[in-house]
This record gives structure tokens, sequence and C-alpha cells, in this order.
């Protein structure tokens, strides 16, 4: 398939997002990705953006619809995580995380809804986690934010389904990145053994969904939940 719509996956240098950002560059989309540093992969456009920041995230907006038109498929995946108990949790790693995660989900798509409605098509896809519905101790602030995207897109759907715009979930549960691979043999066979698929996915599996998502396929799918994770969360 080959498309020249425009897409904009925020934190696409590495991880998931730059799997997701590969795999619309392989089926011929017109590619841009924010990054704090680093470069996104081959065949994309990078652009620097802070998703804290609404005038950073204008600023990279701006340099994509003035390189590649514009942005018709945003995919919402920069993310951090300040893990710890909740009465160890400061006020700051609780704030720093729901404003990268959940506000800079919201600063991210309000940027490029206007585009979206005067198109009259458009493809929101916010990145989740299984914890933002399962939880995870440790990870109050974490699937705080991460359950807020539901919340954030069925809201949207209700705004802008009538305009050919849908908006929708990627749920993914662990994934074979950088960061799984530093958790130690042990957590890592425990983590697998609670999965029902007794795995851990691939990033490339997380990437095939939200493509999908972003197709005409996918055209009267919106405000859903789409999880990847083998079936660890099920029931939610």
């Amino acid at each position: 398939m080959s498309t020249d719509r425009v897409v904009l996956v925020t934190g696409g240098n590495r991880g998931i997002g730059r799997a997701i950002a590969e795999r619309f560059v392989a089926e011929g989309y017109r590619v841009a990705v924010t990054a704090r540093s680093g470069e996104g992969p081959e065949g994309t456009l990078t652009v620097r953006a802070d998703v804290t920041d609404a005038a950073s995230v204008d600023a990279a907006y701006t340099e994509v619809e003035q390189k590649l038109g514009p942005v018709q498929i945003v995919v919402a995946n920069a993310g951090i995580t300040k893990d710890t108990l909740l009465l160890r949790m400061s006020d700051a790693d609780f704030d720093d995380v729901v404003t990268t995660n959940l506000g800079g989900s919201f600063r991210v798509v309000k940027r490029a809804a206007k585009g979206l409605l005067k198109g009259r098509w458009g493809r929101v896809i916010l990145i989740s986690s299984v914890v933002g519905l399962y939880g995870s101790p440790g990870q109050i602030n974490y699937a705080s934010s991460k359950s807020g995207l539901v919340g954030f897109a069925r809201s949207l759907t209700r705004e802008l389904g009538g305009r050919g715009i849908t908006a929708n979930v990627v749920a993914p549960g662990f994934i074979e990145t950088d960061m799984t691979a530093e958790l130690p043999e042990d957590t890592q066979a425990e983590y697998k053994r609670n999965i029902p698929a007794g795995r851990f996915a691939t990033p490339d599996e997380v990437a095939g969904v939200v493509t999908w998502l972003a197709s005409d396929d996918a055209a009267y799918i919106s405000g859903a939940v789409i999880p990847v994770d083998g079936g660890l969360g099920m029931g939610h």
C-alpha cells in the first residue's frame, strides 16, 4: 500500500515509537518523528520537540507542515516513568509523569486538531499501557497518566467522530525493548508466567496494530482500547 498521508509519531527515536515510525515508512506514508535527542529511523523527518511545552510542539508541527504537509495521523507515544511507591512519591514525580504522558498527548493532539477538521479526515492513536487499566505497584503516576488516555480518546471521539476523525488507544503489555532487556532474568520469567502468551511482544507487533488503526480498514473504529499484551490485561 502506498499513501501520501502524513504521520507524526512522538518519541519516535527509540523503542515502540521507532518501530511504529519504521512500519509507517515501510507502508509508504510520509513520516515525521519528534525526539528530544537522537534521530528517527531512516526515511523519517526528525523534529525536536518537548511535549510538555506547547510552543515547542507548535514549532515542531510548523516544521513538519512546511516540509511534508498537514499532519493527518497523530501517534502520541512519548512517555516517561518515575516509579516509586505512593508513600515515597513526590509531587514532582507525579506531576512530571502526568504532564509528559497525558498533558503531552493533549498538547500534541490539540495542535493537530484544526488541520484534521479542515481535511475532514484524521487518525489519533494514543499509546497507553496494560498498566493503565491493570495497575502496577510503584506506578500510580504512570498508570494514572495512561488510563487518562482512555477518557481522552472517548471524549475526542464524541467531539470529532462526525468529521471522519477517529481516536483510539493501543495498550501494549510487556514489549522486548531496552527497558525490559535490563530486567533480571528471574523477574522476566515471573512476568512471562503471568502472560497467557508466555512471551513478550516484539515492538513490530505493536506497530502493526497502530498502522492498521491508521488505515481505511479501521474507519469505523473509534474510542476503542486495543490491547497488545498477550492476554495479560484481559477483562478491561
